[in-house]
């Protein structure tokens, strides 16, 4: 089965269990604390993306979604209406072209097969899509990644930084200390910045 069908069967069957109804209290607070509303910002996976919905409330009017299934866009953009369509991506990350000043990761590292190959992509790719000065910021998930790991897949601090440094640079990445209460004491929270091309 292809990720797009295995994803699209996940929401149809109501197999969500990452979903939970709002935006995360992490990047909650991080959005609260930014200035500058024409950011261009990406979250990748972003499912029914409230985080999405909570930065265009707010104002930021630059901000693209990406999954890889169209059903959660779609119930994206059944709530809010005004959301822009172009910046509604039905894609693969690991395929998608685009340079954003912020890229905000919110249970997406998690949900991909946990190969070296891929992982190590996924630190490749979030620079790439960056620009220089732009911020990769987010939470995952910590707990170990064993042989028989079903999604979410774990991970630690050391094997995330293996991934991500370089070549990005890590400004913060430490315990979350304002994690909803059912992933306290789970998640790791991290500022990693581009410097350079």
């Amino acid at each position: 089965m292809d990720q797009d069908s295995y994803w699209t069967n996940r929401y149809t069957e109501g197999m969500t269990g990452w979903d939970i109804g709002y935006p995360s209290t992490p990047l909650k607070e991080y959005i609260d604390q930014l200035s500058n509303k024409e950011l261009k910002i990406l979250i990748p996976g972003a499912g029914n993306a409230y985080e999405a919905e909570y930065l265009f409330e707010q104002g930021f009017k630059n901000v693209f979604v990406l999954d890889i299934s169209k059903q959660p866009i779609d119930a994206l953009k059944n709530r809010v209406p005004d959301f822009p369509e172009n910046n509604l991506l039905h894609g693969d990350f690991f395929t998608h072209t685009g340079s954003y000043d912020l890229i905000l990761e919110q249970t997406f590292f998690c949900s991909f097969e946990p190969s070296e190959s891929n992982r190590h992509n996924y630190g490749r790719q979030m620079n790439e899509l960056l620009k220089v000065g732009g911020k990769l910021v987010g939470v995952w998930f910590k707990h170990p990644l064993t042989i028989d790991a079903k999604r979410p897949f774990g991970g630690n601090k050391n094997e995330y930084l293996s991934y991500l440094t370089p070549p990005l640079k890590t400004k913060v990445f430490e315990n979350c200390n304002n994690s909803i209460p059912e992933r306290n004491g789970n998640e790791l929270f991290g500022i990693f910045t581009k410097e350079k091309k």
